[in-house]
């Protein structure tokens, strides 16, 4: 048996191993779920993992998957199932937590930063789940996160480019109040109106929106949201979220939670990936 050649995108062994407590979790409770009722789940899950970052990695159709790697079916049938599943947020949330505390922060944040990216959508996203962004002038759909201040997820939203950061702004603090109850502080753009720093009081959330210098043109460097526009950026080095493709937004969010599971191993295990620019 001739021994397989790996692909940039694959986990190095280190990398695995921080995320495979979790996978192998989650097969032991569908496993046990699964006795006496239907089939268990077989396959390698490092092999279905490589699969899905592979897409992720470099935009290709499910249906493109190479042939070395378990059938597209049972792949994108795996992918669905994690996200259904919760997986994908678990694994962000575990990360996170690594990368905070290998950098001497605590484990959980205590202020965070929301911004959105408005995406263009292929020709299979339904109709009923795109609009228009009238200020950037893309018919689309926008991704909402919310980060802590090293640029790390917290929660993500995707929704039609018709809907206002404020509008998904006060989901997105909601989310963050519940799951992170040390929050007290979040930065945010001019876009984020008064409803969503009302309810950010209500929460708790002193929510701050912050504007370039007066009379500045051009890239100005903002300290309070540069952590978060770094991340974006980041997260525009795997293809597949170059434009949203996915039919169901919850898939586009699980997408986005993949590049950043992506991200954060890497950070942890000091790899790197060369991009488009060669670095």
């Amino acid at each position: 048996m001739t021994s397989r050649r790996p692909y940039p995108s694959d986990l190095s062994d280190a990398r695995w191993e921080l995320i495979e407590p979790v996978l192998t979790a989650w097969q032991a409770r569908r496993r046990q779920g699964a006795l006496g009722f239907g089939r268990p789940p077989e396959h390698d899950l490092r092999r279905l993992m490589d699969a899905i970052l592979y897409v992720d990695r470099t935009g290709v159709p499910w249906r493109y998957l190479p042939h070395d790697f378990p059938p597209n079916q049972t792949v994108y049938g795996y992918f669905a199932q994690w996200q259904r599943d919760g997986v994908f947020t678990q694994l962000t949330g575990l990360l996170r937590r690594l990368v905070r505390e290998a950098e001497g922060r605590g484990a959980e944040p205590s202020a965070c930063v929301l911004d959105s990216q408005t995406v263009k959508t292929s020709a299979n996203v339904p109709r009923a789940g795109q609009g228009a962004d009238a200020g950037k002038r893309i018919i689309g759909r926008k991704r909402h996160l919310g980060c802590d201040t090293l640029g790390l997820l917290l929660t993500v939203l995707v929704t039609a480019a018709s809907v206002s950061d404020t509008a998904a702004g006060t989901t997105l603090l909601t989310r963050i109040a519940a799951a992170h109850p040390r929050v007290t502080k979040a930065w945010v753009d001019a876009g984020y109106r008064t409803r969503a720093i009302d309810h950010g009081a209500r929460l708790g959330i002193d929510v701050q929106p912050v504007t370039r210098p007066p009379g500045r043109r051009g890239f100005v460097l903002i300290p309070q949201r540069w952590t978060i526009e770094r991340s974006i950026g980041w997260l525009m080095h795997h293809r597949r979220l170059a434009r949203d493709y996915e039919t169901h937004p919850h898939r586009s969010e699980a997408l986005i939670q993949l590049a950043v599971i992506d991200l954060m191993t890497r950070r942890l295990t000091g790899e790197t990936t060369p991009n488009w620019r060669g670095t």
